[in-house]
Formats: structure tokens, sequence, C-alpha cells
């Protein structure tokens, strides 16, 4: 039984970050909403409470049972969830009257206390909330100050159970991972185990326990998590894995060529189908970035399974969804407003009727390349930049056309392959060229011209959920500038985004 981590969620933009950190540990854990508390087995050895964007005043703040956790399993309080402990057990919560966003030092450290071992004395925290506690109930003790802040951090006596003000899941609290680490190691004793290759190990195991002999079908996107959810699957099946890799004629250049090719180098068994026609003429005239996913999302779906029933006796849809995914469809609020619908096989296995599996939906993003180095998949395809779904229809700005799919591939792959050629594409999360429904003007030779512009976007993150501009170098834009400009006709003006996520998305559509 895999030993882990319990993270109980109250709405907290930091949430999937204090799992990411304790998973850096390599120890495992699991992300809950507040109010839905799993069963508490054997296999769990402490809990985390997240913070959020209540106070603990607020007449709808959530409350959680903590009735079968406080005072039998190690529980540690992160902001909310620290504030929540002090206001529900007999402490007072109220509004702050210092700054309490951002960076802070601790003033008093308690050496003795195992939670906050190896922490220096003046070791830089990270805070973000509006509400301070102001009294500790009786048999809480305070552990760490700043010199804002009385009660930065606080043991109960008696128990093993802490709280703190402050966020060490945070890049900014600089000794937040040794303090997370004294918790689920020292105090937990959880014995770090969580690994790519232990995943795969017993991950395979359970792939050919719930398969048997059974065929499985999958939709392979070029993407890090289809393909690294591929080599799962053929590692645990074999022949009995049919992978179908459409081509929508909005793909980068080159790359159904190629890919397919990598893949079949793989040792996949690879269906590949030319569908650009099919698109593109469902495509035609469309301008609206809604309708253009869900039209895609709906031809990929008839393709797909068009192509799934030419093979016999399938029973299984694999897909690669990660953890993310499952959280967001069962956070505290439900699943979030819809900011862009996602083009991904949702929808498939109702039409097909058929059993899914999903070998990767543990595992974050940064995870899921760590377990494709394990199965010694190539760089090419764990370094890749995340595409979408809908592939270059959102990242052309109103209708649709077979010409200007043409022409922003040619100016994609200059960015792109410059980015390698400069050694800067892994410096880069994900990057790409956008067609602006906007013709400027320009002088080429001695005549005026009237074409596109382009716009060039290269962000850096870890997840997608937040991202920062990169700041390329000047004379890599302006190189690249040029090169578009002289070898692409029809472009005569490059700019660069400059705007992060949020406010911006990382796509314009």
């Amino acid at each position: 039984m895999q030993e882990k981590i319990i993270i109980l969620d109250f709405g907290s933009q930091y949430t999937q970050l204090i799992a990411r950190r304790v998973r850096e540990i390599n120890v495992y854990c699991e992300i809950y909403p507040f109010n839905k508390v799993p069963e508490l087995d054997g296999s769990v050895k402490g809990v985390i409470l997240s913070g959020s964007p209540f106070s603990v005043r607020d007449e709808n703040a959530p409350v959680p049972d903590l009735s079968k956790i406080k005072g039998r399993l190690p529980l540690l309080g992160v902001c909310y969830g620290a504030q929540y402990m002090a206001h529900n057990y007999g402490g007072e919560v109220a509004p702050s009257d210092s700054r309490e966003y951002g960076r802070a030092n601790l003033a008093y450290v308690d050496k003795k206390s195992d939670l906050l071992k190896g922490v220096s004395d003046h070791s830089q925290v990270w805070m973000s909330h509006g509400d301070t506690i102001v009294r500790l109930p009786e048999n809480f003790k305070i552990i760490a100050s700043t010199e804002d802040i009385d009660v930065a951090a606080y043991r109960i006596e008696d128990e093993v159970t802490y709280g703190l003000q402050f966020h060490p899941e945070v890049y900014h609290s600089t000794e937040g991972k040794q303090i997370l680490k004294n918790f689920v190691v020292d105090i937990c004793g959880c014995s770090q185990d969580w690994t790519p290759d232990s995943f795969v190990e017993s991950t395979v195991k359970e792939l050919k326990d719930k398969i048997g002999n059974d065929k499985v079908v999958l939709g392979l996107s070029g993407g890090v998590d289809s393909s690294v959810a591929a080599v799962l699957l053929h590692k645990a099946i074999g022949k009995n894995l049919t992978c179908i890799f459409v081509d929508n004629g909005l793909l980068r250049k080159g790359e159904y060529e190629t890919v397919l090719e990598s893949y079949k180098g793989m040792g996949l068994n690879v269906i590949g189908v030319d569908a650009k026609d099919r698109f593109l003429g469902e495509l035609n005239g469309v301008s609206d970035p809604e309708t253009k996913r869900k039209i895609i999302g709906r031809v990929f779906i008839e393709v797909f399974d068009s192509e799934a029933h030419k093979i016999k006796d399938v029973k299984w849809l694999a897909q690669g969804t990660i953890y993310p995914d499952v959280i967001e469809s069962v956070s505290v609020n439900g699943p979030s407003a819809t900011i862009k619908s996602h083009h991904n096989v949702g929808g498939l296995p109702e039409k097909m009727h058929l059993k899914v599996v999903e070998p990767l939906n543990l595992l974050f993003k940064d995870e899921v390349r760590r377990v494709g180095r394990a199965l010694d998949i190539s760089q090419n395809i764990l370094g890749r930049h995340p595409f979408p779904g809908p592939g270059l229809a959102i990242r052309i700005l109103g209708d649709i056309t077979a010409e200007k799919v043409a022409l922003l591939q040619e100016v994609d792959h200059i960015f792109i392959e410059s980015l390698k050629k400069s050694g800067l594409y892994d410096d880069v999360w994900q990057a790409g060229v956008i067609l602006l429904p906007v013709q400027s003007v320009g002088v080429m030779g001695d005549e005026r011209t009237y074409e596109n512009v382009v716009a060039l976007r290269a962000v850096a993150s870890t997840d997608g959920m937040t991202a920062d501009w990169v700041h390329l170098p000047y004379d890599f834009l302006a190189r690249v500038s040029n090169d578009i400009i002289n070898k692409v006709k029809g472009v005569n003006r490059v700019v660069y985004d400059i705007s992060s996520k949020p406010p911006a998305t990382i796509e314009w559509e």
C-alpha cells in the first residue's frame, strides 16, 4: 500500500504547489476538497491544511471536520489552515494592522521544534494573508515569529499538530522545502520511496492486472503526456495497444511526418490519419474562437471513432489525463468556470462505449517528464513545448484558410528553429506565433506593401497555470524578425508579446 500525505484544499491558488513540493521530496500525496475527506486508512501518514481566499471570520468560511485527524495523525495547517485551528479551538484571529503580504524574515525560531529543524534565524518566508492570529488557545505554543507578527508558526502541546501563517511551498520561502521535509519525513515518518522508477514499476503491474488481454486504443498528439502514456501502456500490454495519430492540418510544419516516424522508431503500433482537408473544410469561414475549438473537438472525435472501429474487440480508451485535470474536476468550488474548451478526447468514452484507462492521472507535468526519462523516451519528445489541441487554429485570429495555415507554419518554423539553434528552446516553456487579423503598411525595395502582422510569444512556466513572458535577447529577436520578413512572403511586421498570465492567457484565443 502506497504511503501518502493528504492535503485538504480550501481553494488556495497555492494548493497544487504544496503537493508538488511534497512530491519533490519523493513522498506521494493527494489533494481533496476540505469537505470530502477520504477514508484515513493505514496508508495516510499525515494531513496538510491549505490556504484559502476566505477569512476564517467570513460567514461562509470553509469549515473542515478534523475530528478523525487532529490529535490522531500529524497535522500541519498552512495560512488559512493555521488560522482556522487557532480560531476554532479558542484563540482569536483579527484583521491585520500591519503589512502581511510578500517577503518577511523570521526574527525568532524555536530551535528545539521538530518542524523548524535546520531553519536559519533570519530565514526568509512568504506571507499572503489579510488576517493574523492575535491570540493562541491555551495549549498552543509559538515556535516562530517575525518582527511584525508574533505568531508566524505554532505547535499544539501534547499533539503532533502545527500551524504556519506563511507559505512554505512558494519559492520565496527560502527554507520552506526544509520545513515541509521536516514534517513529511521526520514527523510523519514517510520513507521517500515515491520515485519515477517506483511509479513505472507499480503502474505497469496495475495496468497488466486491470487490462489483462483486452485491447486498448489511444489518441496520440505528439505531446509529452500522450507519448509517456503510450510507452507505459506498451510496456504493460505490448501489441494489444493501438495508437492513432490524427493530422488535423493545424500542426507545425512537418510535425505529422517527423512525429509519426519517431513513434514507429519507439516500437509503438501507430496508425497515422491524414484528415487535413476535412478539418479545414469544416472550419471554412469560422472566426469565433470557441466555435473553432468545438468544431475541431467534434471532428477529431468523429475521425478517431471511425479509425478505432476498424480495430476489432477494443475494450479500453487510454487518455493522457494528468493530475491537475483531475484536481480541477473535483475542486472546492466544483469545476472552475470554462475559460476555454479543451480539445482532448472528451466525449469519446461515451460515444464509443469504452472503459477509460488514465495511467498518468496521479502525476504533475514535471513528474510526467521524469517518468518519461525513466522509460528512456527521447529528449526530443520529453523536451517538446506544450502545443494546444486545436493547434494553429487558435493562433490564427479570425477565419482559417489553407493559405493562412501555410504562412503561419513557415513563420512558426523559423521562430522555433531559431530558439533551438540559439540554445534558448529549453529556457522557454512554450513558444509560438500568432497571425493577427491586421495588415500594416511597409516598404520593400521602392514599393509600399500592405501585408500581415505576426506576434511572437514565448513564456516561462512550470505547469501553465501562471506564466511570465521570456526576456529573449534583443539581438535574437532582431535576427528572427529579419528572417521572417525576408523569407515569408506576406509578412512585413513582427511584434513580441510581453504580457504575463494572469492577466493575459498563454494563447490569444
